[in-house]
């Protein structure tokens, strides 16, 4: 491109900083960075994807040293002349403008999709995990939670794990409501006396199987976060326990832990800890994108799915509207409809293909190139 024209090239930077800043959708950062080589180094050095990416989720913010620091999200590696600063930028360019595009755009109250494993259950299957995904306490006149063995000692605490919607999601609270026994006398409440959470991926695709030996299930997944203790109250409500900073979780495992027992059952005087309902609040990954957890390390690979071919665990999120899916279903139409241009721009914005700042900007971008998380 000849300057002529050319704003960036003639303006004043911090004139060309606050035009571009007025961009407030993730595919027209796309859009301007393809332009020429030039636009592209400026929107990279100038970090303007992370701008709009904190504009839009401001919990992301808290997850930028994960991003920036341990390379938890990280572009695959391409060939290049560039130094190692403005590499990194490049990196954390691509990686601000995926999250900014994949997550979800609200809060959802539902990021639970199944529910895998309990430490101890009393009367399975009536008293299953699988019950705590249910908002109702009773269905049908029968009770609907999940109650764990009786014990002597009232510090044996207990573990309930879940997988969530999306193997990348940030997670911003998490709420359990205890039970209230209405068939017992005194309607007793078998809470816990405080909650702690830890989050990450398994240490294999193939190991994420229920199985009845606890510390072999345990020892399957690799906790990347551990929240600090929530105190609990004896009382039958939904607990709100907002973590201390959004946590971006990648893998796609929550573990609630429940540290101590304080109701005693009157008929055999043991402690137990019932729990009527599990519900995480989140931004998940939106059902066009999938994550693959790669290795031990809890990198993973984030792709783009046409509709219908996701091939993810996740489900609608409770509070999903028609609106989102008309959304979806209108934008895979314009996709399809798009030109070769504007495939190339969706490329480089879902990490499928890299913008090397070295070529020319006729130049043919390859397209076989994932984005790593």
């Amino acid at each position: 491109m000849e300057n002529n024209g050319d704003f960036v090239q003639l303006l004043d930077p911090d004139v060309s900083t606050n035009i571009l800043s007025c961009v407030d959708d993730p595919a027209d950062i796309v859009r301007v960075s393809c332009v020429s080589r030039s636009w592209h180094q400026f929107v990279v050095e100038n970090g303007f994807s992370k701008r709009l990416c904190l504009k839009l989720f401001p919990e992301v913010s808290s997850a930028a040293n994960v991003i920036e620091v341990d390379d938890m999200i990280e572009p695959v590696k391409v060939s290049s002349n560039n130094s190692k600063v403005l590499e990194n930028s490049d990196k954390n360019h691509r990686v601000y403008t995926i999250l900014a595009r994949g997550l979800s755009p609200t809060l959802k109250n539902d990021c639970i999709s199944e529910a895998i494993y309990a430490t101890s259950t009393d009367n399975d299957p009536e008293e299953n995990i699988s019950n705590t995904l249910e908002p109702r306490d009773r269905i049908e006149q029968r009770g609907s939670y999940w109650s764990s063995e009786g014990e002597s000692d009232d510090r044996v605490p207990e573990r309930l794990t879940y997988r969530l919607s999306s193997k990348l999601c940030v997670i911003t609270e998490i709420n359990i409501q205890p039970f209230q026994a209405y068939f017992q006398y005194g309607f007793p409440i078998y809470s816990a006396k405080a909650v702690r959470f830890r989050m990450g991926h398994c240490k294999s695709p193939l190991e994420t199987r229920t199985n009845t030996d606890e510390d072999h299930v345990d020892g399957y997944y690799v906790w990347t976060y551990v929240s600090p203790e929530f105190q609990m109250i004896q009382e039958n409500c939904l607990q709100k326990f907002k973590l201390p900073k959004p946590v971006l979780c990648v893998g796609g495992f929550l573990q609630v832990e429940l540290l101590g027992r304080v109701q005693k059952q009157e008929m055999d005087g043991l402690f137990y800890i019932c729990v009527s309902h599990v519900q995480v609040v989140g931004r998940p990954l939106l059902p066009t994108f999938d994550a693959e957890v790669l290795n031990h390390s809890g990198k993973c690979v984030v792709k783009y799915c046409p509709e219908g071919e996701s091939t993810s665990s996740t489900r609608p999120c409770e509070g999903d509207s028609g609106e989102s899916s008309r959304l979806n279903t209108l934008t895979a139409r314009l996709m399809r409809r798009a030109g070769d241009l504007e495939q190339v721009i969706l490329n480089t914005l879902l990490g499928n293909a890299v913008v090397d700042t070295n070529i020319d900007t006729d130049t043919d971008i390859d397209s076989d190139e994932e984005m790593v998380v």
